[in-house]
């Protein structure tokens, strides 16, 4: 539909979206998720055209996909998927939208779509019993199956014509991603004399010391308002491959230090996009609002993650003066 940032569509009826899917409840390999219902015959605005998107299952390149969008407040709740707290933006491909001058307003439900989706949310059991799920997010090699290469020029220019990132934006992505890969290439052949800054990525995000990681507890709830810790201490508090129990720090993350947010979730349930498993944490990680990723180390991909925070890295605030 050549739809850009802005540009406000209808989410088509159930079962104008049930005539789009295969016997899995997909299309071109990305599923419609029962989680994506309730936005049936909603009129929503284009928040970014999902063109390209990073690859979390093998930490590989970016990936190519075609024809979707993500829609602005239209994030899973995963209520289909074991009470996933991970909160991604969901894909919508244009078959299962229109432009709202494209005809009347879609109305009425078709029970017959819910069962299927609800039944391809799973995935066979793992080998030892445990219930396994599949969303978009697991198969996303299916629904992207063709790497974007950095010097693929044309997915720079569907970034600034669909409004994505403007010119200055992509231009800065674009140094970032060659430079992150010059520095990559640097840590496998020079030695550390003449490396920049060690071989580190931009962003500056050290390994930590060898050892277990502390912990820290502040038994934060929803609403509560906190700051995000310095670079420098949230790296004291990292091992050597930049974790702390598990749950790694980023240079995505380290753009956020310093900003106050305050906490939408306690996060204690997230699939495993590799193999759909339901992992419950031992601590809970903390959510803030609207803090997300934006994609300024990878070339601006345009999934927006909300990431993970370990108490030890926050802080409590005082409200604001009345």
């Amino acid at each position: 539909m050549d739809l850009r940032v802005g540009d406000v569509v209808e989410v088509r009826g159930e079962a104008e979206i049930l005539a789009t899917l295969d016997e899995r409840g997909e299309l071109d390999g990305l599923p419609f998720m029962p989680e994506m219902l309730r936005f049936c015959g909603q009129r929503m605005t284009v928040h970014k055209l999902a063109h390209k998107a990073c690859d979390t299952i093998s930490h590989g390149r970016m990936r190519r996909m075609e024809r979707a969008v993500h829609l602005s407040e239209s994030r899973c709740d995963g209520s289909a998927h074991g009470g996933c707290q991970t909160a991604c933006s969901l894909y919508w491909k244009d078959a299962w939208l229109k432009k709202v001058s494209d005809g009347p307003a879609s109305t009425g439900k078709d029970r017959k779509l819910l069962p299927l989706l609800q039944i391809n949310s799973r995935k066979p059991p793992g080998p030892e019993g445990e219930e396994r799920f599949a969303c978009q997010a697991t198969e996303l090699h299916r629904a992207a199956p063709t790497c974007l290469p950095l010097k693929d020029v044309r997915q720079y220019a569907t970034d600034v014509k669909s409004g994505n990132a403007g010119v200055l934006k992509t231009l800065r992505g674009l140094f970032f991603a060659v430079f992150n890969r010059y520095q990559s290439v640097s840590r496998r052949v020079l030695p550390g004399r003449l490396r920049i800054r060690g071989g580190l990525a931009w962003g500056w995000v050290p390994k930590g010391k060898p050892g277990p990681t502390p912990t820290g507890t502040l038994d934060l709830q929803p609403g509560e308002l906190v700051r995000i810790k310095s670079r420098q201490e949230i790296v004291a508090t990292l091992n050597q491959e930049r974790l702390n129990r598990g749950l790694g720090f980023e240079e995505e993350m380290a753009r956020h230090c310093g900003r106050t947010a305050r906490v939408v979730a306690r996060v204690e349930r997230c699939l495993d996009e590799r193999t759909g498993e339901l992992l419950q944490m031992k601590n809970p990680c903390i959510a803030l609002e609207s803090v997300y990723c934006e994609g300024v180390y990878s070339v601006n991909c345009p999934r927006e993650f909300l990431p993970f925070w370990r108490e030890i890295w926050l802080e409590r605030v005082d409200e604001p003066a009345a």
